[in-house]
């Protein structure tokens, strides 16, 4: 290995179906990792997505209002209420899904390794993902010459029940799958306030508690993650552990980039 030969490695999180940045991402970096939610579910600035193309932009906008009210029961009441057959809803919500996922690996650079956030739907992401992107979660992989980055998908467990949510305890028990690693990437940020608060939304989102238990362990060099669009605070530390938000690229279509050895 020559010693001044470096790697770089790129991680973007919340595409939500945004593809017109991916190119140029591909241009400037070596490897690409992809933190989740891929698929635009429910866009708040725009009121798009597939919720709206399926149930329509009232419905939607009423269920929202409600479920930041802390009122989940009644959002599921009022959206059943405007189905009429829900099992043909749920297969038009695959449907949307798969040509999102299908638009986004078009476009998507490779080598990639992508992980899935709470808005995704794992099991389809993982037989799309095409030849020369890898589906990692709760594995490490080796980098360059000796980098290693370990891999937890999926959100924490909501009143929402979506199906890119994960129980706690099966959440927390990929971090020790993955044991200790140079980097751990994942989708949920560490639930400390400053990393978890929106500040355009304003309010908390969820955060995960394991990922601080295993930070304060193994002090990886970096703990990259995503989610949340707008934090209070995007960089940070926990001891000798670098915390980095890598950005909401559907919005600025950045991400954060590591060189490492190669």
């Amino acid at each position: 290995m020559l010693p001044w030969r470096r790697m770089r490695v790129t991680a973007i999180s919340d595409l939500h179906g945004a593809v017109e940045h991916l190119e140029a991402v591909g241009e400037r970096t070596d490897v690409l990792l992809v933190l989740g939610d891929l698929i635009n579910v429910l866009d708040y600035r725009t009121w798009d997505g597939i919720l709206v193309e399926v149930f329509g932009r009232g419905p939607v906008m009423q269920a929202a209002d409600l479920r930041a009210r802390g009122r989940f029961e009644d959002a599921r009441r009022l959206i059943r209420e405007r189905v009429p057959d829900p099992g043909e809803a749920r297969a038009r919500i695959v449907e949307l899904a798969r040509r999102d996922y299908e638009r986004v690996f078009a476009a998507m650079p490779t080598p990639a390794y992508v992980t899935f956030g709470n808005v995704d739907i794992p099991d389809l992401l993982r037989a799309m993902a095409p030849e020369g992107v890898r589906f990692v979660d709760g594995e490490a992989v080796t980098l360059g010459s000796a980098t290693t980055f370990g891999f937890v998908g999926g959100g924490v467990r909501t009143p929402l029940g979506i199906p890119g949510e994960v129980p706690e305890d099966e959440y927390d028990a990929k971090f020790e799958r993955i044991g200790p690693v140079d980097v751990v990437c994942t989708h949920m940020p560490p639930r400390i306030p400053w990393y978890v608060y929106d500040v355009v939304a304003r309010k908390f989102e969820p955060g995960s508690v394991g990922l601080i238990g295993y930070v304060q362990r193994h002090q990886p060099r970096f703990a990259l993650f995503g989610h949340v669009h707008n934090p209070l605070v995007g960089t940070g530390n926990i001891g000798a552990t670098v915390l980095v938000n890598v950005g909401h690229f559907q919005a600025h279509g950045k991400g954060y980039t590591l060189e490492v050895p190669d």
